[in-house]
Protein backbone atom coordinates (compact mmCIF):
# COMPACT_ATOMS: atom_id res chain seq x y z
CA UNK A 1 0.00 0.00 0.00
CA UNK A 2 1.16 3.54 -0.92
CA UNK A 3 0.30 6.64 1.25
CA UNK A 4 1.49 9.72 -0.27
CA UNK A 5 2.36 12.02 2.46
CA UNK A 6 0.48 15.74 2.01
CA UNK A 7 3.27 16.82 4.05
CA UNK A 8 5.00 17.24 0.51
CA UNK A 9 2.14 18.82 -1.34
CA UNK A 10 1.56 22.56 -2.81
CA UNK A 11 -0.15 23.70 0.71
CA UNK A 12 -1.89 25.99 -1.09
CA UNK A 13 -3.76 23.77 -3.67
CA UNK A 14 -4.03 20.74 -0.99
CA UNK A 15 -7.43 19.89 -3.19
CA UNK A 16 -6.03 19.47 -6.07
CA UNK A 17 -3.32 17.73 -4.52
CA UNK A 18 -5.05 15.04 -2.85
CA UNK A 19 -7.06 14.34 -6.27
CA UNK A 20 -3.56 13.93 -8.10
CA UNK A 21 -2.77 10.84 -6.45
CA UNK A 22 -5.90 8.89 -6.95
CA UNK A 23 -3.95 5.96 -7.45
CA UNK A 24 -2.56 5.91 -4.00
CA UNK A 25 -4.12 3.45 -1.18
CA UNK A 26 -4.25 5.95 1.52
CA UNK A 27 -3.59 9.69 1.93
CA UNK A 28 -0.86 10.27 4.87
CA UNK A 29 -2.15 13.47 6.55
CA UNK A 30 0.50 14.64 9.31
CA UNK A 31 -0.25 16.63 12.49
CA UNK A 32 2.54 18.39 14.10
CA UNK A 33 1.96 20.60 17.08
CA UNK A 34 5.05 22.17 18.20
CA UNK A 35 5.46 20.66 21.22
CA UNK A 36 5.75 16.45 20.78
CA UNK A 37 7.84 17.48 17.63
CA UNK A 38 9.12 21.25 16.84
CA UNK A 39 6.94 21.63 13.26
CA UNK A 40 3.40 22.90 13.06
CA UNK A 41 1.36 21.55 10.03
CA UNK A 42 -1.95 21.02 9.73
CA UNK A 43 -5.19 20.40 12.19
CA UNK A 44 -8.59 19.14 12.46
CA UNK A 45 -10.51 21.45 10.48
CA UNK A 46 -7.71 21.23 7.56
CA UNK A 47 -7.85 17.40 7.35
CA UNK A 48 -11.68 17.84 7.21
CA UNK A 49 -11.62 19.81 4.46
CA UNK A 50 -9.35 17.44 2.65
CA UNK A 51 -11.19 14.70 4.00
CA UNK A 52 -14.05 15.93 1.72
CA UNK A 53 -12.72 16.00 -1.33
CA UNK A 54 -9.72 12.84 -1.24
CA UNK A 55 -10.23 10.27 -3.32
CA UNK A 56 -8.68 7.70 -1.26
CA UNK A 57 -8.85 7.59 2.40
CA UNK A 58 -6.52 9.84 4.65
CA UNK A 59 -4.12 7.97 7.27
CA UNK A 60 -3.71 10.67 9.62
CA UNK A 61 -0.36 10.64 11.53
CA UNK A 62 -0.52 12.55 14.96
CA UNK A 63 2.77 13.79 16.25
CA UNK A 64 1.13 15.76 19.08
CA UNK A 65 0.82 16.02 22.84
CA UNK A 66 -2.19 14.22 24.71
CA UNK A 67 -3.30 12.64 21.80
CA UNK A 68 -5.64 11.12 23.35
CA UNK A 69 -7.49 14.23 24.01
CA UNK A 70 -7.97 14.80 19.83
CA UNK A 71 -7.21 11.48 17.73
CA UNK A 72 -11.10 10.54 18.23
CA UNK A 73 -11.79 13.83 16.31
CA UNK A 74 -10.03 12.86 13.19
CA UNK A 75 -11.95 9.35 13.36
CA UNK A 76 -15.15 10.83 13.78
CA UNK A 77 -13.68 13.03 10.43
CA UNK A 78 -13.90 10.52 8.78
CA UNK A 79 -10.29 8.97 8.58
CA UNK A 80 -9.45 5.38 7.60
CA UNK A 81 -7.02 5.33 10.32
CA UNK A 82 -5.64 7.26 13.40
CA UNK A 83 -2.32 6.83 14.23
CA UNK A 84 -0.61 8.38 17.43
CA UNK A 85 2.90 8.07 19.04
CA UNK A 86 3.85 5.61 21.83
CA UNK A 87 5.91 8.25 23.61
CA UNK A 88 2.90 10.76 24.14
CA UNK A 89 0.16 7.94 24.99
CA UNK A 90 -0.43 7.91 29.15
CA UNK A 91 -2.68 4.96 28.07
CA UNK A 92 -2.41 3.20 24.91
CA UNK A 93 -5.20 0.76 25.00
CA UNK A 94 -7.61 3.88 26.17
CA UNK A 95 -6.62 6.08 22.89
CA UNK A 96 -7.18 2.88 20.92
CA UNK A 97 -10.18 1.49 22.39
CA UNK A 98 -11.70 5.50 21.41
CA UNK A 99 -10.40 5.91 18.18
CA UNK A 100 -12.05 2.49 17.00
CA UNK A 101 -14.86 3.46 18.94
CA UNK A 102 -15.14 6.42 16.53
CA UNK A 103 -14.84 4.69 13.57
CA UNK A 104 -11.09 4.53 12.30
CA UNK A 105 -8.61 2.01 12.18
CA UNK A 106 -5.90 2.73 15.41
CA UNK A 107 -2.40 3.33 14.97
CA UNK A 108 0.54 2.92 17.01
CA UNK A 109 4.09 5.05 16.08
CA UNK A 110 7.50 4.33 17.49
CA UNK A 111 10.30 6.47 17.27
CA UNK A 112 13.27 5.09 15.87
CA UNK A 113 14.32 5.18 19.07
CA UNK A 114 11.67 3.70 20.72
CA UNK A 115 12.17 -0.19 21.51
CA UNK A 116 9.12 -2.69 19.95
CA UNK A 117 10.05 -5.03 22.74
CA UNK A 118 8.59 -2.54 25.01
CA UNK A 119 4.75 -1.92 23.62
CA UNK A 120 4.47 -5.61 22.32
CA UNK A 121 2.15 -5.58 25.87
CA UNK A 122 -0.67 -3.08 24.20
CA UNK A 123 -0.05 -3.28 20.17
CA UNK A 124 -2.83 -6.54 20.09
CA UNK A 125 -4.97 -3.39 20.71
CA UNK A 126 -4.17 -1.46 17.48
CA UNK A 127 -4.73 -2.06 13.90
CA UNK A 128 -1.79 -0.26 12.15
CA UNK A 129 2.01 -0.22 13.36
CA UNK A 130 3.91 2.88 11.86
CA UNK A 131 7.50 2.26 12.36
CA UNK A 132 9.26 6.12 11.71
CA UNK A 133 12.49 5.54 9.35
CA UNK A 134 13.45 9.22 10.08
CA UNK A 135 13.07 11.52 13.41
CA UNK A 136 9.74 12.58 13.71
CA UNK A 137 9.04 16.91 12.88
CA UNK A 138 10.17 17.57 9.63
CA UNK A 139 9.83 15.84 5.35
CA UNK A 140 12.66 15.43 3.15
CA UNK A 141 14.59 13.69 5.78
CA UNK A 142 17.22 10.95 4.86
CA UNK A 143 16.04 7.24 5.20
CA UNK A 144 17.72 5.72 8.73
CA UNK A 145 18.17 1.80 7.67
CA UNK A 146 19.54 0.93 11.46
CA UNK A 147 15.39 0.72 12.24
CA UNK A 148 15.09 -2.25 9.67
CA UNK A 149 15.40 -4.74 12.27
CA UNK A 150 12.31 -3.43 14.37
CA UNK A 151 10.24 -3.36 11.01
CA UNK A 152 11.42 -7.31 10.28
CA UNK A 153 10.50 -8.06 14.18
CA UNK A 154 7.40 -6.86 13.83
CA UNK A 155 7.11 -8.83 10.41
CA UNK A 156 7.58 -11.88 12.09
CA UNK A 157 5.80 -11.29 15.16
CA UNK A 158 2.37 -10.71 12.54
CA UNK A 159 3.86 -13.95 10.70
CA UNK A 160 3.41 -16.10 13.55
CA UNK A 161 0.26 -14.85 14.34
CA UNK A 162 1.26 -12.90 17.82
CA UNK A 163 0.13 -9.46 16.18
CA UNK A 164 -2.62 -8.21 13.38
CA UNK A 165 -1.23 -5.21 12.81
CA UNK A 166 -0.35 -3.29 9.45
CA UNK A 167 3.41 -2.87 9.67
CA UNK A 168 3.84 1.16 8.21
CA UNK A 169 7.28 2.93 7.73
CA UNK A 170 6.99 6.76 7.22
CA UNK A 171 10.85 8.55 6.78
CA UNK A 172 13.08 8.96 3.54
CA UNK A 173 10.47 5.91 1.30
CA UNK A 174 11.65 6.64 -2.00
CA UNK A 175 12.93 4.32 -5.12
CA UNK A 176 16.45 4.05 -3.41
CA UNK A 177 14.62 2.73 -0.44
CA UNK A 178 11.45 1.18 -0.76
CA UNK A 179 12.62 -2.51 -1.68
CA UNK A 180 14.47 -2.77 1.59
CA UNK A 181 11.55 -1.42 3.79
CA UNK A 182 9.42 -4.18 1.76
CA UNK A 183 11.76 -7.14 1.91
CA UNK A 184 12.47 -6.01 6.07
CA UNK A 185 8.32 -6.47 6.03
CA UNK A 186 6.64 -3.58 5.39
CA UNK A 187 2.72 -3.33 4.20
CA UNK A 188 2.19 0.50 4.13
CA UNK A 189 4.66 2.95 2.60
CA UNK A 190 4.30 6.56 3.33
CA UNK A 191 6.04 8.30 0.26
CA UNK A 192 6.46 12.41 0.66
CA UNK A 193 8.73 13.72 -2.28
CA UNK A 194 8.96 10.47 -3.94
CA UNK A 195 5.43 11.05 -5.10
CA UNK A 196 4.31 14.74 -5.03
CA UNK A 197 7.63 15.95 -6.49
CA UNK A 198 7.63 13.32 -8.99
CA UNK A 199 6.15 14.85 -12.88
CA UNK A 200 3.79 12.38 -12.61
CA UNK A 201 2.31 11.35 -9.47
CA UNK A 202 0.38 8.34 -10.81
CA UNK A 203 3.24 6.89 -12.20
CA UNK A 204 5.66 7.38 -9.23
CA UNK A 205 2.81 5.33 -7.38
CA UNK A 206 2.93 3.00 -9.56
CA UNK A 207 6.87 2.69 -9.76
CA UNK A 208 6.88 2.38 -5.99
CA UNK A 209 4.22 -0.21 -5.58
CA UNK A 210 6.07 -2.31 -8.27
CA UNK A 211 9.11 -2.07 -6.40
CA UNK A 212 7.53 -2.91 -3.09
CA UNK A 213 5.86 -5.77 -4.77
CA UNK A 214 9.31 -7.58 -6.70
CA UNK A 215 11.11 -6.98 -3.40
CA UNK A 216 8.62 -8.99 -1.85
CA UNK A 217 8.83 -11.61 -4.40
CA UNK A 218 12.45 -11.91 -3.98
Amino acid sequence: MIAPSLLSADFARLAEEARRVADADWLHFDVMDAHFVPNLTFGLPVMQAVQAVSPVPLDCHLMIEAPERWAPDYAEAGARNVTVHAEACTDPRAVARDIRAAGALAGLALKPGTPLEDHLDVLPDFDTLLVMTVEPGFGGQEFMAEVLPKVRRARELVDTGHLTVLVEVDGGINADTIEAAAAAGADVFVAGSAVYGAEDPSRAIAGLRAQAAAALVG
